[in-house]
């Protein structure tokens, strides 16, 4: 990101574009799909489920993988964001989920989600289905099997490309791509530090979160020893008044990518991380000669449900 690098004066920038993983508009989760939909198909499954906010990307993205695949699909959608616009509630990811023929469960907010999965699978089971629960965000050990062969592929891409990474820099929320990147930069001996940037928790809960999840994965690969935890890094500074909420940051990240790189990033994940990653460069965090690499975890389908937010 030559422009972007040069308007904030270094370190040298690049993106790592997983909103072009396909999958209606892609996204990080398509990576984490890839193994948990293989998992459901080896199980037999015929209906996915899986939960989320009204907006998320996960939900689009695991529609999208059943409608791929011939399976059904069933969304527990959490009403977690206060005071939604008309847009958030029906445009966005909403209208993609039900172009892509999902079925839509609306809950409120502060429910217990888990178990919302749970009834809907026995509602799938009593009507002679077989389904197949995806957590939140696709992050499990499965799921973050994805980000372990990203850290892997950043590696490859940067040793053709002929640099390298001193940082990977992304959007946090539900622990599977800061987990399996840990994981995979960790377990290779890799250099390469990771800094999540959160959307929604305090660093002290989102580095637990991770550092649970870290271990998990550290074991379903069969890795020796304890898995480090001195790469788990959170910064909690730029999420605002609360997940899901606008920011002024946010706003002038997603302005300043789409007139310096023609990329378009969305509001709730690479928006924030982007403000998070900016503010810090702007602050003398980072080398002038560092290589960072922000990863863009895609979402651009919310920017039409937070039309309000970017209103002249």
């Amino acid at each position: 990101m030559t422009r972007l690098s040069d308007r904030l004066g270094g370190p040298r920038l690049w993106i790592k574009r997983d909103d072009c993983t396909g999958l209606a508009t892609g996204g990080n989760k398509t990576r984490k799909l890839e193994y948990l939909v293989a998992d459901a198909v080896s199980q037999g499954a015929d209906t996915l489920i899986t939960l989320g906010a009204l907006q998320s990307n996960h939900a689009r993205q695991t529609a999208a993988a059943a409608a791929k695949l011939g399976l059904k699909c069933v969304l527990i959608l959490e009403e977690r964001v206060s005071q939604p616009t008309d847009a958030y509630r029906h445009n966005g990811n909403i209208l993609l989920d039900r172009l892509l023929g999902a079925t839509l469960k609306y809950v409120p907010r502060d429910t217990a989600m888990v178990e919302a999965g749970e009834r809907a699978a026995d509602d799938v089971r009593r009507a002679g289905g077989k389904p197949y629960v995806i957590p939140t965000g696709g992050s499990n050990p499965i799921g973050a099997l994805g980000y372990v062969g990203c850290a892997t592929e950043i590696l490859q891409q940067a040793a053709d490309l002929g640099i390298r990474v001193d940082r990977v820099v992304h959007a946090t929320g539900s622990n599977g791509t800061q987990a399996g990147l840990v994981a995979g930069f960790d377990g290779v001996r890799s250099s390469v530090r990771v800094l999540g940037i959160t959307v929604g928790r305090s660093r002290a809960v989102q580095e637990k979160g991770v550092a649970a999840l870290v271990d998990e994965t550290w074991a379903h690969l069969g890795l020796k020893g304890a898995a480090p935890h001195d790469n788990i890094e959170a910064n909690d500074s730029y999420f605002g008044e609360a997940y899901g909420m606008p920011t002024p940051a946010m706003r002038e990240a997603v302005q300043l990518l789409a007139e310096t790189e023609s990329l378009l990033l969305d509001p709730v994940y690479s928006g924030k991380a982007m403000s998070g990653l900016i503010d810090l460069i702007r602050r003398g965090t980072f080398g002038k000669d560092e290589n960072i690499v922000f990863i863009h975890t895609g979402g651009q389908a919310g920017l039409f449900a937070y039309e309000s937010a970017f209103a002249a």
